[in-house]
């Protein structure tokens, strides 16, 4: 079954519409152009609230953010998108779902010169239990340096999560598979590492975990969720520039994001990261994070928005 051919709605400006009908014209701008932005959201059951998107207030702001970057302005209220992206999880009647919002420019016109155009908001929302294997999340995965540069804040808009922008991803991803690895660890234009095709990076050294600065890199919601469980058990973080060869000699790393959730790194660049296993840190972060989501924190209950009516 491909994800034109289902069954199910999808949110399309204002109105659910059958899955199969969510279309949208060969001539749209931004299928040609590449400006739209986007987010990966998931929900998550939890037997004391049923099913819950996680941190939907700070992922609708993000794309709103992302399209103020863009000077897209979103034809609704981000009140009106949380309770859409509660509509298409309840419609579709899933327990658990990942969640994909767009935001794009329509049809009215053609060339980097058109005018007036329409902007236009869909939400689809799917089962997606795992977006690696589910080994990985203990036994971690294999990353290699890319050859693809992330994008000079000057190059690209960093802070916005804009569809363009992840043509980058995809060339490094695709290297990093060909060459037998499951991710790649893509480095600023200065050379120092930056985060993975979709996730932000952590390592640890000597008890103190380490994340590049957001020069570079998307603000991951998944990453200041790790920065809040750290403080809770008492773990440093520190923002620092981190170089390739810090990482083939820390004890630990990771890659943090809404669809890759908390992942170990095994190996970099054919070194053995720390023991070759996921580490203390990792998995007290990792079973963190998946407590929170699954409602068992009641700290951050307030992070977990229930679809029900």
């Amino acid at each position: 079954m491909t994800f034109a051919n289902r069954d199910g709605y999808i949110w399309m400006d204002g109105e659910l519409v059958d899955w199969r009908d969510a279309k949208t014209h060969f001539l749209t701008h931004s299928l040609h152009y590449g400006l739209s932005v986007f987010e990966g959201v998931r929900a998550y059951h939890n037997t004391a609230s049923g099913t819950c998107i996680y941190r939907l207030e700070d992922h609708t702001k993000r794309l709103f953010n992302s399209a103020k970057i863009l000077q897209l302005e979103v034809p609704f209220s981000q009140d009106e998108i949380n309770s859409a992206h509660r509509e298409v999880v309840r419609v579709n009647n899933l327990k658990e779902a990942y969640i994909r919002p767009l935001v794009f420019l329509g049809s009215q016109g053609m060339g980097l010169r058109a005018k007036d155009l329409q902007v236009h908001v869909g939400i689809a929302a799917w089962e997606w239990p795992s977006y690696m294997s589910p080994e990985a999340l203990e036994a971690g995965i294999k990353v290699r340096t890319s050859s693809y540069t992330r994008h000079h804040v000057n190059i690209t808009m960093c802070k916005a999560k804009a569809s363009g922008n992840y043509m980058n991803s995809m060339l490094a991803l695709r290297e990093a598979l060909d060459s037998g690895c499951d991710e790649a660890m893509m480095l600023d234009n200065e050379g120092y590492v930056a985060e993975g095709s979709g996730e932000n990076f952590f390592m640890v050294r000597d008890g103190v975990i380490y994340t590049p600065d957001l020069t570079s890199c998307l603000d991951g919601i998944t990453r200041d969720t790790i920065f809040k469980l750290a403080a809770d058990h008492g773990f440093d973080v520190r923002e620092k520039r981190i170089t390739r060869d810090e990482v083939y000699i820390c004890d630990e790393a990771f890659f943090t994001g809404t669809a890759a959730e908390v992942v170990p790194i095994c190996e970099y660049d054919g070194r053995v990261v720390g023991t070759g296993k996921r580490g203390p840190v990792a998995t007290t972060l990792q079973s963190g994070y998946f407590n929170i989501v699954k409602g068992e924190n009641a700290k951050y209950a307030h992070w977990l928005a229930p679809v029900a009516e």
